[in-house]
């Protein structure tokens, strides 16, 4: 099983018997195929409650009250088939994996817009134990990948989206997404416990809304033609002691931003800031413990220009074009998890992502379609989720999972919807 299922499968699993579970694999000459991957499949069915408006990437605005969908789809993992291949030549361990991720949902049901197939991995790697290894190629980003891979969402659903063939799980609700990116990348080896990784990545543009009552649009820059590289790192310790065992991590990324300039929907002419210089940039702090079958984590996370829910988004904003200034966020999660003796597990996570406004910006409407600040009372301010969950180990591959979720989004100006969600499944690791 390649190495971000395999980790996907110990993080979300943690003490379950599928953990252990390797791919199908194939001798082929000098090369180990293997054939790995997920099928997941979940009854969602969610209920909002609340008027406010909040502009935000898939925060709950029902804007018309009491507002019920229901959904059969994938839940916060796609579908997920990977190929991949490994092989020692030269001295040297050599790799590649390629994967595509097929949704179980219908093309337009509520609450999913397009089942569709992504393609999220397409890497080689090669090194050796006494040196690290390198990876070439697109693939699970650095910075936040540890907190999804530990969230226990990873099985279920946690919060719905409005559109894709996954759902969220805690992203935007307890930390910002680790995505799925083009990168070069260097892993130590592994030194008694101790491993780090440092890469470039393909930098991403900053988008923020400034959509209202009187102004539409959207702020973007575009930071592939600024010269800009993201790059990422994190380090982390893991320690087995007796019966104890953990890991604690920590990781940041930064990149420059380059010129945002407003693409407006009410004939506004577009205009470019003088900020070519921003830097984005945040940093996280993570760590897990188990002991007898119970499993404690924690996780919590900063930045300037970061957004939140997917990096870049949401990241800045001002008074007016010509005072665009990051905007801060932060955020995190807590999570407990116990295997009863029956091997079910069961766990509880609470967590929340919270976005500041930027130097100038008030909460206030400002009735003038020249100003960015249009439109700031409905800009998300906090999301936050309470899950409880299940999980139970059918057999060695098929779990099965049911899960409840309290739901809130909160706008600048402190309205507030909230929703609710349950949700019932299953899915089966190869």
């Amino acid at each position: 099983m390649n190495k971000n299922i395999k980790l996907a499968v110990a993080g979300a699993v943690l003490a379950l018997s599928a953990s252990a579970n390797a791919g199908i694999l194939i001798p082929a000459g000098d090369w180990t195929l293997d054939v790995s991957g997920n099928v997941n499949a979940y009854m969602q069915a969610y209920k909002s409650d609340g008027t406010a408006t909040i502009q935000s990437a898939y925060s709950i605005d029902t804007q018309n009250g009491n507002n019920t969908k229901t959904n059969i789809g994938n839940g916060l993992l796609p579908n997920f088939i990977s190929f991949g291949g490994s092989t020692r030549q030269n001295d040297l361990d050599v790799s590649f994996v390629i994967s595509m991720q097929p949704g179980t949902g219908a093309r337009t049901p509520i609450g999913t817009a397009d089942s569709g197939i992504n393609t999220r991995q397409s890497s080689i790697s090669f090194g050796d134990k006494s040196w690290g290894s390198i990876l070439i190629g697109k693939n699970l980003g650095i910075f936040g990948s540890d907190a999804i891979l530990s969230d226990m969402t990873l099985l279920g659903v946690g919060a719905l989206p409005a559109g894709g063939n996954t759902t969220l799980g805690r992203i935007g609700y307890g930390y910002v997404y680790a995505d799925w990116k083009p990168q070069i990348a260097y892993t130590t080896p592994n030194m008694n416990g101790f491993q780090a990784t440092v890469g470039v990545s393909q930098a991403f543009n900053a988008t923020s809304r400034v959509t209202g009552t009187t102004v539409g649009g959207t702020l973007t820059s575009s930071a592939s033609n600024n010269g800009a590289f993201a790059y990422e790192g994190k380090a982390a310790y893991s320690f087995a002691a007796n019966d104890v065992t953990g890991k604690i991590w920590v990781e940041g990324v930064s990149q420059k931003v380059g010129q945002l300039s407003q693409a407006t929907a009410v004939g506004v002419s577009s205009l470019v800031t003088n900020n070519s210089d921003s830097v984005s940039y945040g940093g996280g702090i993570g760590a897990n413990v188990g002991f007898a079958g119970l499993n404690l984590t924690g996780y919590y996370y900063g930045g300037s220009g970061l957004g939140t829910m997917g990096q870049q988004l949401d990241g800045y904003g001002g008074a007016s074009l010509a005072t665009v200034s990051a905007r801060d966020s932060d955020g995190g999660y807590v999570q407990a998890t116990y295997v009863l003796p029956t091997k079910t597990k069961v766990g509880i996570s609470w967590g929340q992502s919270n976005l500041d406004l930027a130097d100038g910006e008030t909460s206030a409407t400002i009735a003038a379609n020249t100003t960015m600040s249009a439109g700031k009372s409905t800009l998300i301010k906090t999301n936050q989720m309470t899950t409880v969950g299940v999980y139970h180990p059918l057999t060695k591959h098929l779990n099965l999972v049911g899960e409840f979720n309290y739901i809130t989004s909160e706008n600048q100006a402190g309205a507030e919807n909230k929703a609710y969600s349950s949700n019932l499944g299953a899915i089966l690791f190869f």
